[in-house]
């Protein structure tokens, strides 16, 4: 069956920096379990998706340096050239199937609980976490400063040389890069701390440095929350975000733009059963109105209506998604070919997004007022001349309650050798005859 011709915007090529990406369609960093350990996991985990028509796919978040150890949780590391092996497989396998390949590089500070690496991580001043029990960062001086500022070049060279196609400075949940921007964790009183450009002068020397390194042969990201729904303690949209997208408009390839603190972390994920499909896209056209770079943003976008609206819209340039890519991986590819009544539709529980809304209360019971910068979520996910496709969501759930109802309803997985990663072919991962990307389905 033939494509629709309204999609036609979400299958045109974009410029991203020194790299071209073959459509709009972009798979967010999410973690998997697998990190840099399971090379054959990660790599097939992620091509599957290429294959089912993303023009590019993230890693999970992926540490820097030793400081920066999220154990007991599994991210992906870039701390030696062991790595670069282990994370090449992964970008050999994306770009097999004409796909561009991401790494978010990622530094925690206070957030980093080093339980393996037993490090002192660093951070703009010396304050616990307000995530992790017990974990602190060491105040960092100019020395510091410089030091971790190499621990990004060193760590974006080797992801050039994996064969990592776009780089991240990666600052969104809080970590390092938005730490030094927010008041709430920075109480410096030098160069690096105080006025807008005060805190924003570390980020941008750190993206200066990166691009400066790889920006000929990478497109250099920046992931931002826009709001981390904190009061005037936190990053807000126009007091902070906006202006720093205007201050470093001119060295950022593309935009990767979300909200939340890591203690309002489910704010981001928005669980269905809180928020609407497209929640996100009045923070993410703020960003674009005043950006000239490409902006890609987050929704649980499974409609591929509303993913033609967000674009036509002025709010996005390319569909980023996490839990949708999960659920049917060919999703790009059902919507190329016609087949939208086979799209596996994500239905947003995201138990583990659940768990953190009592976090996030907290903050307002310690005192910390909620963002009166907060846009007003949308009541609906898209305009009346968008269909919002509810067969899909009740096709989904009979599916679902039945096979809960029976194990044996679910598709049958087998394991194909130590390092070949999981081999199925269950009816709904329908994607082209010719395949030969081995299939793996995921119950995060």
């Amino acid at each position: 069956m033939a494509r629709d011709p309204k999609y036609d915007v979400l299958f045109e090529p974009i410029q991203l920096g020194p790299k071209t990406m073959k459509n709009r369609f972009y798979q967010i960093p999410h973690c998997n379990g697998f990190g840099s350990e399971k090379p054959m996991s990660q790599a097939y985990f992620r091509a599957m998706k290429a294959e089912g028509g993303y023009g590019a796919c993230c890693t999970e978040y992926c540490s820097i340096h030793p400081e920066s150890d999220d154990t007991h949780r599994v991210s992906a590391r870039l701390w030696d050239d062991d790595d670069i092996k282990n994370l090449g497989l992964m970008c050999d396998m994306l770009h097999e199937h004409g796909a561009l390949a991401a790494a978010e590089l990622w530094y925690g500070g206070p957030h980093a609980p080093c339980m393996e690496s037993r490090a002192v991580p660093r951070g703009p001043s010396q304050i616990p976490s307000d995530f992790e029990h017990l974990t602190y960062a060491k105040e960092m001086d100019k020395d510091d400063i410089r030091e971790v500022q190499g621990f990004y070049v060193e760590a974006a060279k080797r992801a050039r040389e994996a064969g990592f196609d776009i780089v991240y400075v990666y600052g969104s949940h809080s970590y390092l890069p938005q730490q030094f921007l927010t008041p709430y964790y920075n109480k410096r009183t030098d160069e690096y701390g105080g006025s807008l450009e005060n805190r924003a002068r570390f980020w941008r020397e750190t993206i200066e440095q990166v691009k400066d390194a790889v920006g000929d042969d990478c497109a250099i990201a920046v992931r931002m929350s826009t709001d981390m729904f904190m009061g005037e303690a936190g990053t807000q949209l126009e007091r902070d975000c906006l202006p720093f997208v205007e201050l470093v408009d001119d060295i950022v390839d593309v935009w990767d733009i979300n909200v939340s603190g890591i203690s309002e972390w489910g704010e981001d994920a928005t669980p269905s059963r809180f928020y609407p499909s497209g929640r996100l896209l009045p923070w993410q056209k703020a960003v674009k109105d005043v950006s000239k770079k490409p902006v890609l943003g987050v929704g649980r976008f499974t409609n591929p209506d509303l993913m033609v609206e967000a674009i036509n819209g002025g709010s996005l340039d390319i569909i980023a998604t996490c839990r949708p890519s999960i659920s049917d991986p060919f999703l790009p590819l059902k919507i190329d070919e016609g087949r939208l009544d086979d799209i596996r539709e994500c239905i947003g529980c995201r138990s583990s997004a659940r768990r953190t809304r009592p976090r996030a209360r907290s903050t307002a019971a310690a005192g910390i007022p909620r963002s009166s910068t907060r846009p007003p979520t949308p009541t609906t996910t898209c305009s009346s001349s968008v269909p919002a496709r509810p067969e899909w969501s009740a096709q989904w759930c009979s599916a679902s309650a039945a096979c809960a109802a029976s194990t044996s309803s679910r598709p049958p997985t087998t394991w194909a050798g130590s390092c070949a990663g999981f081999q199925s072919s269950p009816a709904w991962a329908s994607g082209p005859a010719s395949s030969t990307t081995a299939r793996s389905r995921s119950t995060s």
